[in-house]
């Protein structure tokens, strides 16, 4: 299956941490734009809201993707950034800033629209709670699923698609995981609600990746979008793909290829030390290899799975890294 590669421009920009604000120099969108289309194998674009995108500068920006050949595959509304959301957008107690969050995200579905993205990445980052015994956690949820529902019925040609984080910038967050988020998505109960995974959001979930897939494909064949990344397994680090998981990540890819997922594979790092554009790059250059590996030993895989050996799983693994692929006998 041909796959189709993406990247989040801000991936380009000044990635900052609550230590250090300055890492790099914070390129204007156009040069960022510029730089991501240079990148081997990137055909499409993700935009922040405020950040890259707005409806002040849609007139700008879009024939410069144009002249790019960048294709904007999804806009992420800021909903994690602006004071105003603090303590929840979609979810807050506060009705007026629930209404500010749904006419902001009205807005980034206009500026869609003009773009001919046909997804929205909703990310709602400051949705969840800190401490115990200070969130309302019968009513919230369900003010999001709300908000959410109004959303998406009033944009029937949109895709909206929930991307869980268990914590960060809150502690704990409303959509923390896949099983949750598919919840969530099928209480709200449209066709153009789905979810996004995050390959560290759900490592950091304790989740196996491949698993997230099989949920989204078996409960509602919503799995809309994929961002890819690594990390340690505690926090969300953000790193090159397979850095730290190589057979998660081939376990991943063979799941969506077995599941038919043909949507767009998009780089989501913070590479805060090292060059973007080349660590963008090594992480497609990883999921190629390691599709070409799937590829190579689909019929294998297929039997390893139906036979649940561990030994013999781990045997051509292995041998499956290192040189041409082997035979597995049934």
């Amino acid at each position: 299956m041909i796959k189709r590669f993406a990247a989040i421009l801000g991936n380009l920009g000044n990635t900052r941490d609550r230590f250090c604000n300055a890492y790099k120099e914070n390129l204007p969108t156009t040069e960022m734009l510029k730089a991501a289309a240079a990148i081997p194998h990137v055909s499409g674009i993700e935009l922040v809201g405020t950040w890259d995108i707005s409806p002040e500068n849609v007139k700008e920006i879009r024939p410069v993707l144009l002249d790019h050949g960048l294709q904007c595959v999804s806009i992420i509304p800021d909903l994690f950034t602006n004071p105003h959301y603090a303590k929840g957008s979609y979810s807050s107690a506060d009705a007026k800033v629930r209404q500010r969050a749904i006419d902001y995200t009205r807005r980034m579905c206009d500026v869609a629209f003009e773009l001919g993205c046909p997804l929205l990445n909703l990310w709602p980052g400051q949705d969840g709670y800190d401490y115990l015994l200070c969130a309302d956690l019968a009513t919230e949820i369900g003010w999001m699923s709300e908000c959410i529902h109004e959303l998406a019925s009033s944009y029937p040609a949109l895709r909206f698609s929930l991307e869980f984080k268990p914590k960060e910038p809150r502690t704990h967050s409303y959509v923390a995981r896949s099983s949750d988020t598919l919840l969530l998505a099928n209480q709200i109960g449209l066709p153009n609600v789905g979810i996004t995974i995050d390959t560290g959001h759900s490592l950091i979930g304790g989740e196996t990746i491949a698993e997230a897939i099989v949920l989204s494909k078996r409960y509602g064949d919503r799995l809309f979008h994929m961002h890819f990344n690594d990390n340690h397994g505690t926090t969300d680090d953000d790193m090159i793909v397979g850095s730290v998981h190589t057979i998660a990540f081939i376990e991943a890819l063979y799941w969506l290829d077995r599941c038919g997922y043909d949507g767009w594979y998009s780089m989501d790092q913070y590479p805060y030390r090292e060059d973007a554009a080349g660590a963008i790059e090594e992480s497609i250059l990883w999921l190629m290899h390691y599709s070409e590996l799937v590829d190579r030993n689909r019929d294998s895989i297929d039997t390893l799975v139906r036979r649940q050996d561990p030994i013999a799983t781990s045997r051509h693994l292995r041998q499956m890294l290192a040189k041409e692929p082997i035979a597995v006998s049934n």
